[in-house]
């Protein structure tokens, strides 16, 4: 039997010669709550076996560490100061196990309660299995395809990226790689196993089966793997290889458990869950360079000189196709906005154009359809992407459409005069740009103000003095457009704090923007320099994020395009305040066809609060019944709570509302002195947008309370 590399043998194992049954090992990257589900069903499912639990930390932010040190104490924790990937983690671990059979676990997963001890005997019933894999179920109770796989040779590969084993499921020959032509509920011999759920008998790592089989005979099975002789592998498969970062490590394995001649076998007989995805979604490009990339390394690895160099060729072109296809996808909703502006240019040139004819009694000319139209068009999108309309972060803003629908209208003006047989659509291309920029601007006004009513989850990057201090500017403020959820610490020896809390240090910084969905970046001055607040931006710029500065010891936050001042009387963010529709009759009106709407809504509602039974939906139907109030003008949409009423000045006009000001903030106001603030602020703001925003804002509390 081949020997394994020796960077993968297992150097003075610290070991006792006292075995257990099992010893679960679970590489955890960001997803403590996961985490903590998988522990809880592993203990569960322990009863009757001798287990040891190794939880190996890859750097997380999220709490993951202290969690597990705080209440499963019986864990066997390991922390990295970085993440080392898969395979080095669990071989950490597996330095140090005991069991005689390893389990890899993912965090995201959920063992049944017999699942430990089904495996464990099924493993006792076949000394000539090295590893064993049962079935995988998908969050929705499918079966998962990877609870079983074929080795990735260069045409099990090609036919997985092109997507014809997709097609072809039931095919013996296209459906090779998930053996998805298989019944899952079929015990069979396999090549590999998925790595998220694998156990392996312990002395398959240091011995080949024959060799594994003479210990057997003397009596010393159960040890074998903790002998001297098992640190020096005797044709074992050895540890995996840390040169697969996250995935084919476990392909690479079963390969090295079989060519040690031991068998690898997939059982139905029990069955855990698995939330797949947590870390890379496989809708990433990146997953599928890590992917792919990983089995393309596994082919060049092991089948380099069974097959001829044009096989490994077809394979990167397999791999470049399937990675240009899932490019595709993704740049699809970036997309968007081109083929908007794009659409709604070639529409009202269009109609421009139609109008025209009719005027003129005859038929639209067929040269205006397949050449000015679309030129019009292109030249738009052109012009708005020139001055960076569609760049990321720079969808909503108005001035690229408006220098880009100029440059437009002087391209076509221009064109027509170069190109006689179009100069009849000059009046057309001139009478058009007015209204190109009105449609152009108005989705853009409509999803930034759908943007503006939700509150912005926002991360600050500074000391806790500064974190502590933005926390009582937002408490004051009336209601602030943003949600500190909590801050990044610049000073090493800083203790954790409650309120906000501390998520992390600098060097987490990036992922917890990611994993925190964070909108906006506030970075303290008190405690960075502007070297350091570059460097960060930098760091940060390709993911969807704002950013902004806390100057030391002024009460307002600075952004690209604005202040905004967090201490009373605060300013309306500019672009929630505008338009500044400031008359009664303006906010009558938006009162009476909101209320309106809200009627017709209502029986729908009420019947999904009545079938779904979810309180949020309840509360905001039991709401909504007193519209008719609205209609008759002895409630405002948006107003005050009765409670409130006697605390403000009657000159003030306010009334009690079937949503209040104070509502839509997520702290409430405390004292009388702060609801007066409040509603101060509100009269001086006071407009028809305000409003919306507000009533926005009100019922997303009432559905989510925060």
């Amino acid at each position: 039997m081949p020997r394994v590399d020796p960077s993968l043998s297992i150097p003075n194992h610290p070991a006792a010669l006292v075995p257990c049954d099992l010893s679960v090992i679970i590489v955890n990257y960001n997803v403590r709550d996961l985490l903590e589900q998988a522990l809880h069903s592993i203990f569960r499912a322990a009863e009757g076996l001798s287990l040891e639990v190794f939880v190996v930390d890859n750097n997380s932010v999220d709490g993951s560490a202290e969690m597990v040190r705080s209440r499963f104490p019986q864990v066997q924790l390991i922390t990295n100061t970085e993440n080392v990937g898969f395979s080095r983690a669990n071989n950490q671990a597996i330095r140090r196990a005991r069991g005689r059979y390893l389990l890899l676990l993912n965090p995201d997963t959920i063992v049944q309660e017999d699942t430990l001890r089904t495996m464990v005997d099924f493993l006792d019933a076949h000394p000539d299995v090295g590893a064993a894999g049962c079935k995988i179920l998908n969050p929705d109770g499918s079966f998962a395809p990877e609870s079983r796989r074929s080795f990735p040779t260069p045409a099990v590969a090609f036919y997985r990226m092109v997507g014809l084993s997709h097609l072809f499921p039931r095919s013996r020959r296209f459906g090779r790689y998930n053996l998805t032509y298989l019944p899952p509920d079929i015990e069979t011999e396999v090549d590999a196993l998925s790595g998220s759920c694998m156990f392996v008998r312990h002395a398959a790592l240091y011995f080949s089966r024959t060799a594994y089989a003479r210990l057997c005979r003397k009596g010393m099975g159960t040890v074998a793997h903790l002998l001297p002789e098992g640190l020096q592998p005797d044709g074992g498969a050895g540890l995996l290889d840390e040169t697969f970062f996250m995935y084919g490590e476990d392909l690479d394995w079963c390969y090295r458990i079989q060519q040690a001649g031991w068998k690898i076998v997939y059982t139905p007989r029990t069955q855990i869950i698995h939330y797949k995805g947590e870390s890379t979604k496989k809708g990433e490009l990146r997953y599928v360079r890590l992917f792919y990339g990983a089995m393309l390394r596994f082919v060049e690895k092991h089948f380099r000189h069974r097959y001829p160099p044009v096989f490994l060729t077809l394979l990167r072109a397999g791999i470049a196709l399937r990675a240009g296809l899932s490019a595709l996808h993704r740049s699809t909703r970036q997309l968007l906005p081109v083929l908007m502006d794009g659409t709604l240019a070639a529409l009202i040139v269009m109609l421009g154009g139609w109008l025209r004819s009719l005027a003129a009694g005859r038929a639209l000319a067929p040269l205006f359809l397949l050449s000015v139209v679309p030129a019009y068009a292109l030249s738009t999108v052109a012009g708005i992407a020139l001055m960076g309309g569609y760049r990321r972060g720079r969808t909503w803003h108005l001035r690229p459409v408006f220098y880009g629908t100029l440059i437009s209208l002087l391209f076509m003006g221009t064109l027509s005069f170069m190109v006689p047989d179009i100069a009849f659509s000059r009046m057309v291309v001139l009478l058009s740009a007015p209204f190109m920029l009105i449609a152009l601007a108005s989705w853009r006004l409509v999803g930034r103000r759908r943007r503006a009513a939700r509150l912005q989850r926002t991360l600050l990057v500074g000391p806790a003095a500064e974190a502590r201090r933005l926390h009582r500017l937002l408490e004051a403020a009336p209601w602030p457009s943003f949600q500190l959820i909590g801050y990044v610490s610049t000073e090493l020896d800083e203790n954790a704090q409650a309120v906000p809390p501390r998520l992390g240090a600098l060097h987490h910084l990036r992922d917890l923007v990611r994993l925190q969905q964070i909108d906006t970046v506030i970075f303290a001055t008190a405690g960075l320099s502007h070297t350091m607040v570059l460097q960060l931006i930098q760091q940060l710029r390709d993911l969807p994020v704002q950013f902004k500065i806390l100057p030391e010891g002024r009460p307002h936050v600075i952004g690209k395009a604005h202040i905004e001042t967090l201490e009373p009387p605060a300013l309306v963010d500019a672009e929630a305040a505008l338009p500044t529709l400031r008359s009664l009759p303006g906010r009558r009106a938006l009162e009476f066809s909101l209320a309106l709407l809200g009627l017709a809504l209502w029986p729908v509602l009420k019947g999904l609060a009545c079938l779904t039974g979810q309180p949020g939906l309840t509360r905001l139907a039991q709401r909504l019944k007193f519209l008719p109030e609205v209609l008759r003008g002895r409630r405002a949409l948006v107003g005050c709570q009765p409670a409130e009423e006697p605390l403000l000045p009657p000159a003030w006009g306010i009334r009690p509302g079937l949503f209040a000001v104070s509502e839509a903030r997520p702290i409430p106001p405390r004292t009388p002195e702060d609801i007066r603030q409040l509603y101060a602020y509100y009269m001086q703001q006071r407009t028809a947008w305000l409003d919306l925003v507000l009533l926005f804002r009100a019922i997303r509390q009432i559905l989510h309370p925060s």
